[in-house]
């Protein structure tokens, strides 16, 4: 039975850790202390992200990298992005040429503005560079767990990587889709996340479907905007890592960006926000990423800006709506991607 590790006891490792076991692999759950892969493997679930869901028969945590990452045949890091630096530092001298390496983390480093994958290729030696792929889609983890039918995208500059994800990935519930672009796949799913704050905003503020179906749209515009200028394709943004990405995260009371936008809307401030929450909300640092990149490659992201000055400016929601909708009028539709 081959077997496949996953680095990051959140609810969303854990959910791909449970997907890899129920399709008939050995699943190691890297946790962080010895009494963290304690408490799991005598519950048998994850309580603390994931509670409710039992770890299959084949599925257990140790805090061991070593045995953690011995003989696995793909590694999937699911940590949140600001310690995907931290993680790889600790697995890279226990991988092989024949890993997976898979980033599930949709984010950007804050400080650097890189993709997971940039900071995969910083952080692991040349002879590995060939094995990295990422993992991006419409992916609500307790509906995953849940056996609800998903999909999602792997992406890999290597076709035949992606492929071997897919292989072992693809259930009956849970089906798996290839890509090539990387850099679409993994700014699709990281950027999303500042539409996802904003749409929060617009249910916060009680705007209704018109106003969060455009501002949507706009969004995507936005998105689609900054990848084509770091080289994405085009289509892969009305693909799975996007658009689909976008409709799940903007809709969900499950999504944490969305809850974040919305109580901001609602009056609290981002610190008590953030200090409730027990998992971190990708947004902020991509926020913060995304204008550095814009800024950078000379494209304009009003949503964005306006997102970030809400964030850490002290910005009124209700303001930024206002000078979004105070905007100059323009065509839908430019060569630029409106």
């Amino acid at each position: 039975m081959s077997k496949a590790t996953v680095i990051g006891t959140t609810s969303w490792g854990t959910t791909l850790g449970i997907v890899l076991a129920r399709q008939g692999l050995n699943v190691a759950l890297w946790a962080r202390t010895g009494e963290e892969a304690r408490i799991l493997n005598v519950a048998r679930e994850n309580t603390a992200f994931l509670p409710g869901f039992l770890f299959p028969p084949s599925m257990a945590a140790t805090a061991d990298v070593e045995e953690a990452l011995k003989g696995t045949v793909l590694v999937i890091l699911a940590v949140p992005s600001r310690t995907m630096r931290q993680n790889l530092g600790i697995a890279r001298e226990h991988l092989t040429r024949s890993t997976l390496i898979m980033s599930a983390s949709k984010g950007l480093e804050a400080d650097t503005s890189l993709r997971m994958s940039q900071v995969m290729a910083d952080e692991l030696p040349r002879k590995l560079h060939g094995n990295i792929c990422v993992l991006s889609g419409p992916n609500l983890a307790k509906e995953i767990a849940k056996g609800q039918l998903a999909t999602t995208t792997v992406a890999s500059e290597e076709e035949a990587v992606a492929k071997r994800a897919q292989e072992m990935m693809t259930s009956n519930v849970f089906r798996v889709y290839t890509n090539t672009d990387v850099i679409g796949v993994e700014l699709g799913g990281a950027l999303k996340h500042i539409i996802a704050l904003g749409a929060g905003m617009a249910d916060g503020l009680g705007q209704g479907n018109n106003a969060k179906a455009a501002f949507i749209t706009r969004g995507l515009a936005e998105i689609t905007r900054l990848g084509m200028a770091a080289g994405a394709q085009p289509l892969t943004f009305a693909g799975l890592a996007c658009l689909g990405d976008l409709i799940a995260t903007c809709s969900s009371p499950l999504s944490r960006n969305r809850y974040v936008g919305e109580q901001l809307a609602k009056g609290r401030a981002l610190k008590e926000i953030v200090s409730s929450m027990h998992a971190i909300a990708e947004g902020l640092d991509t926020t913060m990423a995304a204008r550095k990149m814009a800024k950078k490659l000379g494209v304009e992201m009003p949503i964005t800006e306006l997102t970030y000055r809400v964030l850490f400016e002290g910005l009124p929601p209700r303001q930024a709506v206002i000078e979004l909708m105070e905007r100059p009028p323009q065509p839908e539709i430019t060569p630029a991607g409106g």
